[in-house]
């Protein structure tokens, strides 16, 4: 018999023959086999359970348990183990039964070489096969992580420079502002004007709060703290952000309310986090309808809430302020985006996106341009994931 053409597996014969185990043992040696013999299934799984062969050559008709069972539970086991049957002509329908649980071939006794060969050469392909594809799969997945990785890597450098050109904004917008302030400041001096003096001064005080406000903002934004999370009463958090609210909305002379859900209900959250966001979203619109450019001449704040059975909680913060037009409504979410120019950050909302996500929640804006804006935070009843 010639030698594999290929590099050789090891093999297990399994007989209940002495003679057959003996005879087709050194016939499969001298083909270059490492040769392991069983005289019954039992005894083969015991030799497999302590190292499995890629080959099991094993007779159909055997006492006890016969092929086709140790087939089967091979197959259970052992996947990767191709099987080859041995059977006398009188059991050819059970070994094609055998080739429906997954047997490589089988081959009819008296065994003759050239069908031996052909049967072992059909089983090493499909070994090398099954190899040639895990390691295309493994060469795949590595493919694929490195690629994720790069992917991941190239979207945290846009993060970032995203995150350092707003940075740069806003701190530009307040250099301007102390340059600004101290070119009257310098006048004031100049000219021994103190109208000049006092308003030098206020815009340099302004400036440097908003610098203190930028500091506390981002340190908020950075800090990975867990929700503080305890039952709270959805209608009260909404009540309270609307009295915080309520002295601005009455120096600027727009109409601030509340409307509690009918449902009552209990909410899981942090509400200390949740109340921030809604003050964020109020002054926000409270700012839309002081800004002169505002389109509606009855510019009004409404907070909502509502409790979507059985699972969700929906605060909603409406006004009729003028709304986005859409290139601003498109990048409203955007880091470090602000209508307010010099006056704003855009950390506000991205501290409040941040809150909502950590609560397992959604933020979600709706605008129409000459009307007002809608936010909702769609928050689920139980506690964040």
């Amino acid at each position: 018999m010639a030698r594999p053409d290929i590099q050789t597996p090891d093999l297990l014969l399994v007989d209940d023959e002495a003679g057959i185990r003996t005879v087709l043992g050194i016939a499969l040696e001298e083909m270059g086999y490492a040769v392991r013999r069983a005289a019954d299934a039992e005894s083969a799984l015991r030799l497999m359970a302590d190292d499995a062969p890629q080959i099991l050559l094993t007779d159909i008709k055997m006492p006890g348990m016969d092929g086709i069972a140790l087939l089967k539970e091979v197959k259970a086991h052992w996947p990767d183990t191709e099987v080859i049957m041995l059977t006398g002509h009188g059991d050819i329908d059970l070994a094609i039964r055998s080739l429906k649980y997954d047997a490589t071939d089988f081959i009819t006794k008296p065994i003759h070489d050239e069908v031996l060969e052909v049967a072992l050469k059909r089983a090493r392909e499909r070994i090398e096969m099954r190899a040639q594809l895990n390691a295309h799969t493994e060469n795949l997945e590595r493919l694929v992580a490195e690629k994720s990785r790069q992917l991941v890597e190239a979207e945290r450098f846009a993060a970032i420079g995203e995150t350092v050109a707003g940075l740069a904004h806003g701190i530009k917008n307040i250099a301007g502002g102390l340059k600004g302030g101290a070119f009257v400041l310098e006048k004031g001096l100049e000219l021994d004007n103190r109208d000049y003096l006092l308003k030098g001064w206020e815009m340099i005080r302004g400036n440097v709060k908003k610098i203190k406000n930028l500091s506390l903002d981002l340190l908020d934004f950075s800090t990975p703290a867990d929700p503080q999370v305890r039952v709270c009463d959805p209608n009260r958090l909404a009540e309270e952000a609307v009295a915080l609210m309520m002295p601005r909305a009455d120096a600027l002379h727009i109409p601030l309310t509340c409307e509690a859900t009918q449902a009552g209900g209990r909410i899981s959250c942090d509400p200390d986090g949740i109340q921030r966001c809604l003050l964020n979203l109020i002054a926000n619109a409270l700012d839309a309808g002081s800004d002169p450019k505002n389109l509606c001449d009855a510019p009004s704040v409404v907070v909502r809430v509502a409790a979507v059975e059985p699972d969700q909680v929906v605060f909603t913060v409406e006004d009729t302020c003028g709304g986005m037009p859409e290139d601003v409504k498109a990048q409203a979410l955007r880091r470090f985006f602000t209508t307010k120019g010099s006056r704003g950050t855009g950390i506000g909302l991205m501290l409040s996106q941040k809150i909502v996500a950590q609560h397992g929640g959604t933020l979600q804006i709706a605008s129409q341009w000459g009307q007002g804006t809608r936010v909702e935070i769609v928050l689920p009843s139980g506690p964040p994931i």
